[in-house]
């Protein structure tokens, strides 16, 4: 069969030709009534994401003890998620009651375990400082109670009472001792009993030694009863010692007592009403007046050989003193917290040690405070990445979430390692929400796999990537553009022009006619780059111009490998043809997504057809090169192919497809179109138009179906056509279901607006037939054949040819 192109056959293709009008969606600058944006108002309020908002006034507004009501909060990185849910918060956040200071204050019976105390906003310092001014009252009044006249007096006269008891004692011990014939002798070491002759002298020991053994028994049984009458006194004066040290005791509290309790009456009554302060403010008073005597030593000079006060001498009013974790003084409305580091110690809090002279120690007053702690009673705002990224965060916030409290644990104990003993502070109780941001793909692997998260984020805020371009949407556009302003003082004012070309921008960005991207990063990011070029212009506002050239500068950073590639293909080390026609050989679309870039290209997809059985093999696949969806495309193309040439007789043929040069995996169907394109090319033998390129996905009833990345795609072909030499007669064959999604470059517009590149819709397989071939693809008769002159009759001619070769074939090895 000839090949040859069959040119004349247009009708069809000329209406289906896209004109320019239909290539991108324009921005009248006169949509806007101000001079630059420097006459309107910042944006403060949320755009574009109205789902996501309900979503989140419901999660706000729901109350539950349990805690199954936190937001996570899903969406694309770039959409601003935790900037607006921090502005949301703030407006929310206005309207509910400040929580309470968080203090922690020394436990009197369990000293490892302080108190928690809770106490309206302000009024944690104003207890801290009460108490220190209450220490420094007993530091400094303390003494000089103990060393007045009037103590000392009665002291003296208890003591005076003590001792002539005492001495009445003794007095009456010695009289007791002549009695028995015994003089006492009084030493350090103890009382000695001397026995006594009848003149009242004592013996000699010679004397002693010549008595006659039974007198020196009596004397011993004397002695021994001594001993005894010796013993009943001292404890007498044991007794006497306790209660002179009781009396001695009672007498320091009666007058401590009549020193503090004005000013503990005055706490009392200051902070009457508060859970928990009352109580402490008792144990603390208990504890003073216990323990005055500690302070009365203490308040002494240490001797001159101790030369450094050892670790133990610390502050001995430590104990009395208010550690304050939170201090809300000066808040309004609930707290917002946004913790971007998430780990354990940022979260709930760690309890500090310090050294001294080589021993590690700590107390309550080293207790600090986490992102919980500071967001208790309002809202806490997470990172979903940050937060599972970090040991231990996650089940600990589960944990803290499904108590209701908020517990400080050394880390070191919750992983199973041994550690020093220290601290057990007493849990708050918790009452917070939590909002986590993060992927929808993070979100439906927690969903499936945690089932606390099921329990926990009843509520689910998605932020989508689009907006509406409605009047509204373009206006906002243009505040934001005064809210970057406001935030970065090196931003210039944008005139109506510069924000005209900024929304068209965000719709290229969108990839959609009808839709404005929301990715608000990007968006700020070319607004500074805009005021850098204008800026060096020497202009005091930003147009049009200076928004296109921040594009193309940011364009021309990423596009190293692009460039690289059409050069490779204008040197011919990649081969594209884009002038003329052939057989089996189409030009298909791809595209290169670097992930801050992406790009289109061509490439060469060519189909062999020869006599055999083996139906049509997928080179991509047979080298493991080709996806899932690509096969997929294949398949979908070869229930085409047996739809339309298969009806009366087996569609036998034997075929082979491949894309040329492709050296890596290649996924997604938008090739299948052009895959078929050559196949009928090489079984019709008629040539295909090089400088048209297709991409289109097509199903098993001939229809073209959209596909991704259109604009990337026509750019990338444009390029290689505008390297290589425009002709008039390239472009590109499109699904018309991708014609609304077209935001092309200027550049691409204006070449089709010149006649130098066109574009066409396609619906259906048979419509690109004619763009491609310039023939008529053919509609089946009620005989099952084609019309004469159509591509299908020559396909359908070539598959009889094959099957007649291959029974004739079979017929002679029968023979």
């Amino acid at each position: 069969m000839a090949t040859r192109f069959i040119a004349g056959y247009d009708n069809g293709p000329m209406n289906r030709e896209l004109p320019p009008a239909r290539l991108r969606r324009t921005c009248d600058p006169r949509t806007f009534s101000f001079s630059t944006t420097d006459d309107l108002a910042p944006l403060t309020d949320i755009v574009g994401q109205e789902r996501a908002i309900e979503a989140l006034w419901l999660g706000l507004s729901l109350h539950d003890p349990q805690h199954r009501y936190n937001i996570y909060v899903s969406g694309e990185p770039g959409l601003g998620k935790t900037s607006a849910v921090s502005r949301l918060l703030e407006q929310v956040s206005r309207t509910r009651p400040v929580p309470p200071d968080i203090c922690y204050v020394h436990n009197f019976r369990v000293p490892h375990m302080p108190h928690y105390l809770l106490l309206p906003a302000g009024r944690g310092r104003e207890l801290r400082q009460d108490m220190e001014r209450c220490i420094e009252f007993v530091a400094h009044e303390l003494p000089r109670v103990l060393e007045s006249d009037e103590f000392k007096t009665r002291t003296k006269k208890e003591r005076d009472r003590i001792s002539h008891e005492r001495d009445e004692e003794f007095h009456e011990l010695e009289a007791k001792a002549a009695q028995l014939g015994f003089a006492l002798q009084r030493t350090p070491l103890g009382i000695n009993t001397i026995p006594l002759k009848g003149d009242g002298t004592p013996y000699s020991q010679e004397e002693y030694a010549s008595l006659p053994e039974a007198d020196r028994a009596e004397i011993r049984r004397r002695q021994e009863e001594l001993q005894g009458l010796i013993r009943d006194t001292f404890q007498r004066l044991a007794k006497l010692d306790e209660t002179w040290q009781e009396a001695q005791h009672l007498l320091t509290k009666q007058a401590v007592e009549f020193l503090v309790e004005p000013r503990f009456a005055q706490l009392r009554e200051k902070y009457s009403g508060i859970e928990r302060v009352p109580t402490f403010l008792a144990e603390v008073k208990a504890d003073i007046l216990e323990n005055v005597e500690q302070f009365q030593t203490a308040n002494k000079k240490p001797p001159p050989m101790v030369p450094i006060p050892l670790p133990e001498g610390g502050d001995r009013f430590l104990r009395y003193r208010v550690n304050v974790v939170v201090d809300r003084s000066g808040s309004e409305g609930a707290p917002v917290v946004v913790e971007g580091n998430a780990t354990y110690t940022n979260l709930f809090g760690t309890i500090e040690r310090r050294v001294q002279f080589g021993a590690v120690t700590t107390d309550f007053t080293q207790i600090r405070g986490g992102a919980l702690h500071r967001a208790n009673g309002g809202y806490l705002v997470l990172t979903a990445t940050n937060l599972l990224r970090a040991a231990l965060s996650w089940d600990a916030l589960k944990i803290a979430l499904k108590a209701g409290e908020i517990r400080i644990e050394d880390p070191a104990q919750m992983l199973g390692f041994a550690s020093t003993e220290g601290l057990r502070p007493e849990p708050i109780p918790l009452d917070v929400k939590v909002l986590l941001v993060g992927s929808p793909y993070l979100y439906h692997l927690l969903h499936h796999y945690d089932e606390d998260f099921r329990k926990l984020f009843g509520i689910r805020a998605d932020f989508d990537t689009v907006m509406p371009w409605s009047d509204a949407s373009v206006q906002a556009l243009a505040r934001f553009v005064r809210m970057c302003r406001d935030e970065n003082p090196a931003v210039l004012p944008f005139d109506p022009s510069g924000v005209a070309r900024l929304v068209e921008h965000a719709a290229e960005l969108a990839s959609d006619q009808a839709k404005l991207v929301t990715r608000f990063g990007t968006l700020a990011s070319l607004v500074a780059e805009a005021s850098f070029w204008a800026r060096e212009a020497g202009a005091s506002a930003v147009d049009a111009n200076h928004v296109r050239q921040a594009i193309a500068k940011g364009k021309y950073r990423h596009s190293l490998l692009a460039e690289k590639v059409r050069e490779w293909i204008r040197r011919g080390k990649l081969i594209v043809n884009v002038q003329g026609v052939a057989v089996g050989q189409v030009n298909g679309l791809a595209v290169l997504d670097l992930g801050d870039f992406a790009f289109g290209k061509p490439t060469r997809i060519t189909a062999n057809v020869f006599t055999a059985k083996s139906g049509v093999v997928d080179i991509e696949r047979e080298a493991e090169l080709g996806g899932k969806l690509h096969t997929k495309g294949v398949m979908i193309l070869k229930g085409y192919l047996a739809a339309q040439f298969g009806q009366r007789e087996a569609l036998t043929l034997g075929a082979s497809l491949a894309l040329e040069q492709s050296y890596s995996g290649v996924e997604g169907d938008s090739a299948s179109a052009a895959e078929l394109f050559a196949l009928l090319s090489a079984l019709s033998g008629v040539a295909a138009r090089q400088g048209v390129a297709v991409t289109g996905a097509i199903d098993q009833k001939g229809r073209m179906q959209a596909i991704g990345g259109v604009n990337e795609k026509v750019e990338g072909h444009y390029l290689v056509c505008r390297e290589l030499g425009l002709t008039g007669d390239q472009g590109v064959i499109l699904p018309a279901a991708n014609v609304d999604e077209l935001m092309l470059p200027e550049d691409v517009v204006q070449a089709v607006a010149a006649g130098e590149f066109h574009l066409w819709s396609c619906a259906t397989v048979e419509e690109g037939v004619e763009i491609l071939f310039g023939i008529p693809a053919g509609e089946v008769g009620p005989d099952g054949t084609y019309p004469e002159g159509t591509l299908y009759h020559r396909v359908a001619q070539r598959l009889a040819e094959i099957r007649a070769s291959l029974r004739a074939e079979k017929e002679e090895k029968s023979d």
